[in-house]
């Protein structure tokens, strides 16, 4: 095998290489990128969650900060749903109106399984061990980012019906008096 140097890589060790039987393949290293299983599973397919209430940045909560320790803010998002305001805290819920948008922010989860998914489902009483049905579900949802891409985020989407409910015409919580 006979390998050529790639220049546009950088500093990295990548070579295409030409084999004996005349086909090609890609051999690269990148030293300064070291990836175990976790983090390549994260990177084909991140965990991300999208935050509408009390969980957002500008809530300065106990929460929001302990979120923050957890993942990473991506970008300010919209959800295609409706908010309520239940008490101190919203609900959201799904819409198939274009026109219904929920303003929130989406995180990237950092040990999304073994570390931010169950402290969340706590916080948001998710789970088997509350009573059902929950308040919340945790759903895989469609988001859009203020960059304008598509990502697919957790969303806790409120459980209960919303008769009675304060409908959040700004579609901000965080511009909703309490």
């Amino acid at each position: 095998m006979r390998g050529f140097p790639i220049s546009r890589l950088g500093t990295s060790k990548a070579k295409l290489q030409l084999r004996e039987m005349g086909s090609w393949s890609f051999q690269a290293e990148f030293p300064s990128l070291s990836l175990g299983i976790s983090e390549d599973r994260r990177i084909m397919n991140p965990d991300y969650i999208f935050v509408y209430g009390t969980l957002r940045r500008d809530t300065n909560s106990e929460m929001s900060h302990l979120l923050a320790k957890h993942a990473e803010f991506v970008d300010d998002a919209t959800y295609q749903g409706r908010l309520f305001k239940v008490d101190y805290y919203p609900g959201a819920v799904s819409s198939n109106n274009p026109n219904d948008v929920v303003q929130g922010e989406v995180y990237l989860l950092h040990q999304a399984d073994d570390v931010a998914l169950p402290l969340l489902d706590q916080y948001e009483e998710f789970g088997p061990e509350f009573p059902e049905p929950n308040e919340y579900s945790r759903q895989k949802q469609s988001v859009l980012l203020k960059s304008g891409r598509f990502v697919t985020a957790w969303v806790y989407v409120y459980n209960h019906p919303t008769e009675g409910l304060e409908l959040v015409e700004s579609a901000n919580f965080i511009q909703q008096p309490l």
